[in-house]
């Protein structure tokens, strides 16, 4: 064999190697680009893993109910919004309409706070009118729509005071008064009232005289 057909048997397959390594490249490159992005979606395209984002909640809670608990109370008198989980000092803004079936989506209180380090913090406590309402709680970053919850307002009435009926006081008779009789002054007898004088007796008729025989003569 001379040394021209030695060579190009020696050729063939030293091309056939080099394509079938060329091919096997092209064929992994498309794979290790695919996971290069998805990679760099995962770190840049979504939520980093420092931050909770839109992992927050928000609950209704009663007046009396410790704003360390999680369950959300959808039907309160007196109550306070409560969130957990947001970001650290996030800023949040609140409006609270009032819903069917016994509102019209007027707005009828609204507020605004700063979360605190832990991306927790509440309102005060407030109150409204018995009926049906629907919170929307904004906050700085969030991702699609604000968080929201529906509750129900419901006191009891309060139970009127009874107005004391005003009592008629009798109208005192007044009491004759008794003027005292006056006391003479100690050691002192009063003077004894002087007697009244009686008429006098009348006199008894004077005797008729007797006659006495006389020694005169009788004359005619």
């Amino acid at each position: 064999m001379s040394s021209v057909a030695r060579r190009a048997k020696l050729i063939i397959p030293a091309g056939a190697v080099l394509t079938a390594t060329v091919l096997t490249l092209a064929l992994a490159m498309p794979g290790a680009g695919a996971q290069q992005v998805a990679l760099a979606h995962g770190k840049g395209g979504g939520k980093t893993s420092g931050t909770k984002g839109d992992n927050g909640t928000v609950k209704i809670h009663n007046s009396t109910t410790p704003i360390t608990d999680r369950r959300n109370e959808p039907h309160v008198c007196v109550f306070y919004l409560d969130a957990f989980g947001f970001d650290p000092s996030q800023s949040v803004s609140w409006q609270i309409k009032s819903w069917p079936p016994t509102g019209d989506r007027t707005v009828v209180s609204s507020g605004a706070l700063v979360l605190d380090s832990s991306g927790n913090g509440h309102t005060g406590d407030m109150t409204l009118q018995n009926g049906h309402y629907k919170l929307f709680w904004n906050f700085a970053g969030e991702h699609g729509f604000a968080k929201q919850k529906v509750f129900w307002v419901s006191c009891a009435a309060a139970t009127p005071t009874p107005t004391p009926t005003p009592s008629v006081s009798p109208t005192a008779t007044p009491t004759p008064s008794v003027s005292p009789t006056p006391t003479p002054p100690t050691g002192t007898v009063p003077p004894s009232p002087s007697p009244t004088p009686s008429p006098p007796s009348p006199a008894p008729p004077a005797p008729a005289p007797t006659p006495v025989p006389g020694t005169l003569p009788v004359t005619g």
